[in-house]
Order: structure tokens, then C-alpha cells, then sequence
């Protein structure tokens, strides 16, 4: 079927919606960075560990809610379990401005990270199925492009909220500053307004007609795939997915994925969502302000760069949506994965030889638009098409379990490993990540551009 017989309007509004999850994700996941020199100065954040946790502990709700995500979306539906993201995002933007502890304050961020964990898992799955086959890749992006939309506003919130404030101003300083009495807390606070409009719009949603026809409402999904693409694609879709259901009686569980043909199919999920943390690129966006202060700059320099880089990772999801159904998943991926290994091994140079200065916002931009165009989002795409229909949500949870569990450890390790090894070989550890990641994804994954959800199971299991 032609992009011209499809109800587009109808089509890219289902899928922005969903994708206001992605935003919030965004937000909420690196609001913390501009934040952080700040409510650390508030809250007498001092050890390592104590840094490592404020910073990571959003992320143990990331590994909680992706975990509930599949068993619950499987028995409840996508539609619902994205409303309850969306308070879960509600609740902790009020909590996390209101937080006078590092145990409040990890609180609400922990629930945060449960809203993060369901949207990051869902947001995707939901629109990969309502999408038509040739249209999949690009609007599975527009996942990506909300989460990267979602970066870039806390990163200019963060900018045009906090004032200006003495380079190497010490800790009790910056407690007493506006900055931290309340800047931070309103950078928070913020996230309220698109929380808020997230949980209302997903009632007006429909749910995903693959969900339906497994849960027996085929005429519901009739209608839906009906107002997508007419009564012909409908019957179509339908028979596509009825076939791969076919004989299959029970709820997917988490038992169905020892399966050893599934197995298989988990291992590759698994190991490309923990790869697209242990490369490393998310240690910029959560210790931006460490980064940039040890190459010198300044807090209110630190925070106009940190805009830069998230207005160069938007501008690169757009290559990213315009090259993911023309040039394919597995190139994308490739370029990722060898393009950072360079790049790192660049940045790790430049602490080496204690050089400071543009080169390395040039270096930290390079990556970024690198990683924005291929591994950020692709990850999510491949993600979103390679489990079969019986177990995508056991599976998906599994595997965005997995990615935010590596992302936790990466997040709480960086103040660790930089402080042990140093910002030179922390950089060249995450370059050699890059190079295993690259072999991986050479020898196992498949190219999935421009096939059915069913074909791809068929070729993958069969």
C-alpha cells in the first residue's frame, strides 16, 4: 500500500502522541545534568557515592518499570500502562522540586524512572504496532526524535533558569546562590506542564490493534487498521497478524523466552540495548557539567555548551529519520559503533596531554551527532521489530530492563572510573566497548528495513 491510500493525519497523530512519552524520558532523564551543581551544593552531596546515586537512582526506577512493563502491557494493554507513565512523570517533577533530602529527592526520581522505564519500553512497541511496513522505521523514530526534543528543552530550561555564576565558585557559594535555593528545584518543576498534557492526551489514543487481536477483539482492530489505511489494508493486517497468533492461546510470559529459538532472538535484543548505553555517549549528557569543567570552562559556559549539544543531537535525529528505511538498520548501527570508537579515542588523547579548549567541545559534539544518527535511535527501531508478536512485551521488558540496568551502572560508575583511572583511560575503555559493539552487530544482526513485523518473526524464529 502507497503512503497516498494511508490516513496520515490520523496516522502521525496516534504516533506523536505516543511519542510525548519519548519527551518526557528525554526531560526527565537529563534535566538532572544542568541541575546538578546546584541541589548537590543544597543538599551537601560530597562522596562519590553519594553523587553516583542522586545521579543514577532515576535509573533503578528505569530497570523497575521497564521490568513491570511487559507482564502488565501484556494483560492491561499499551494504552493504559502509557496513561500511568504519565502520571508516574506528573508526580515526580512536584516531588523532585519539593525534595530537601537526598532521600526525597532520590524518591521522586526513583518514580520518575518508573515512568521512564514504561514509556521507553512502550512508547516504541506501541507505535511499531500501529505503523504500515514501509512507514515503520521513521515513525518508531519519531520516538527518538521526542526523546532528543525532551533533551534539548531541559538543556535550554536549564540554561535560561539558572544565573550566571563565578567559575570555580566553591559549594557553600552555590548553596546560598538563587541557583540553589531555587533554580534547580523550578528546572524540576518544569516537567509538570508536558506530564500533564502526555497523561490527558493518551486517553483519545486508541490501543494497538496487535494487542487487541491477541487479546480476541478482532473487531476492534479491524476498526483501527480500518481508519489507518481502509477496509483492504485492514483485512490484510489482520490476517498477518492472526497468523503468527495462530494456535497460541495463553498470555505471552516470561517462560515462552527460554525457548531456545526465542532465546536466540532475546540474546541480540539484550545485547543491543545494553550496547547503546556501554558506549559511553550517555556520560556526556549526565556529567556534562564534569566534562566541560575539566576542560575548563566555566558554569555558565558549561551550560551554553550543553545546549549546543543537544541542539546538534536534534538536528542529527532528523538525518537519522530521513536515513533509517532508505539506507537500512544494520549500516546505521555499523557507522555508529565504529564512528565513536574514533571519536573516543580522540576525547581520551585530549585529557592525556591535558588539552583544553573548543577542540574538545568539537570532539564531544562530533559524538554526539554521531551517536544521534545511528545508534540512539536505530537501537529503539531494531528493538521495536525484532520480537515476535506472542512474546514483544515479555520480550521488549527484558530487553529495556537490561538497557536502563546497563545504564545505571554506567551512570553510577563514571564518577568512580573517573576519579580511579581518569578521564583519559575511562574514554579509551568506552572506545573498546565500541569496538566489540561493532563486531556484534556485524556478525548477528539482520537487516529488518521494509519488512512486515510478521516476515521479520517468521525469518528470525522459523
Amino acid at each position: 500500500m502507497t503512503e497516498s491510500n494511508l490516513n496520515l493525519k490520523y496516522l502521525w497523530s496516534i504516533t506523536v502522541v505516543a511519542a510525548l512519552g519519548g519527551m518526557l524520558f528525554g526531560y526527565d532523564w537529563v534535566v538532572i545534568g544542568g541541575a546538578k551543581p546546584f541541589y548537590e551544593a543544597r543538599l551537601g552531596l560530597t562522596t562519590p557515592f553519594e553523587i553516583g546515586w542522586a545521579m543514577s537512582s532515576a535509573l533503578a526506577g528505569c530497570f523497575a518499570g521497564s521490568l513491570i512493563s511487559g507482564a502488565l502491557s501484556d494483560r492491561y494493554g499499551r494504552k493504559l500502562l502509557l496513561i500511568a507513565a504519565g502520571f508516574f512523570f506528573t508526580a515526580s517533577a512536584i516531588g523532585t522540586a519539593f525534595a530537601n533530602s537526598l532521600l526525597s529527592f532520590s524518591f521522586w526520581r526513583l518514580v520518575g524512572g518508573v515512568g521512564i522505564g514504561l514509556a521507553s519500553n512502550l512508547s516504541p512497541i506501541f507505535i511499531a504496532e500501529i505503523s504500515p511496513d514501509a512507514m515503520r522505521g521513521r515513525l518508531v523514530s519519531v520516538n527518538q526524535l521526542t526523546i532528543v526534543i525532551g533533551i534539548l528543552a531541559a538543556q535550554i530550561v536549564n540554561w535560561l533558569i539558572a544565573e550566571p555564576v563565578a567559575a570555580g565558585a566553591a559549594a557553600a557559594e552555590l548553596a546560598a546562590s538563587w541557583n540553589g535555593r531555587l533554580g534547580w528545584r523550578w528546572m524540576f518543576g518544569a516537567e509538570t506542564v508536558p506530564a500533564l498534557m502526555f497523561f490527558f492526551a493518551m486517553f483519545a489514543v486508541p490501543e494497538s490493534p496487535r494487542w487487541l487481536v491477541k487479546n480476541r477483539q478482532e473487531e476492534k482492530a479491524r476498526a483501527i487498521l480500518g481508519r489507518i489505511g481502509g477496509g483492504a489494508y485492514a483485512q490484510e493486517a489482520l490476517s498477518n497478524i492472526q497468523a503468527t497468533l495462530r494456535d497460541e492461546t495463553e498470555k505471552a510470559d516470561f517462560r515462552r523466552l527460554l525457548d531456545p529459538r526465542m532465546r536466540r532472538i532475546l540474546v541480540l535484543g539484550v545485547t543491543l540495548a545494553v550496547f547503546q548505553q556501554w558506549c559511553g555517549i550517555n556520560v556526556i549528557f549526565n556529567y556534562a557539567a564534569d566534562i566541560f569543567s575539566a576542560a575548563g570552562y566555566g558554569v555558565s559556559a558549561i551550560l551554553l555548551n550543553i545546549v549546543i549539544t543537544g541542539t546538534v543531537n536534534l538536528l542529527f535525529t532528523f538525518v537519522a529519520i530521513r536515513l533509517v528505511d532508505r539506507v537500512g538498520r544494520k549500516a546505521l548501527m555499523l557507522f555508529g559503533a565504529g564512528g565513536l570508537f574514533f571519536i573516543y579515542l580522540l576525547i581520551g588523547a585530549s585529557y592525556h596531554f591535558h588539552s583544553a579548549g573548543v577542540h574538545l567541545l568539537v570532539l564531544v559534539v562530533t559524538a554526539i551527532a554521531c551517536y544521534a544518527c545511528t545508534l540512539a535511535p536505530v537501537t529503539w527501531v531494531v528493538l521495536s521489530e525484532i520480537f515476535p508478536n506472542r512474546i514483544r512485551g515479555a520480550a521488549m521488558s527484558v530487553s529495556v530492563s537490561a538497557l536502563w540496568t546497563a545504564c545505571f551502572i554506567l551512570t553510577y560508575s563514571f564518577p568512580i572510573l573517573n576519579s580511579g583511572l581518569g578521564p583519559d583511560r575511562t574514554f579509551w575503555t568506552y572506545a573498546g566497548i565500541c569496538v566489540l559493539g561493532f563486531l556484534f552487530i556485524w556478525k548477528r544482526l539482520p537487516e529488518t528495513r521494509g519488512r512486515s513485523l510478521e516476515t521479520i518473526e517468521r525469518e528470525l524464529v522459523d
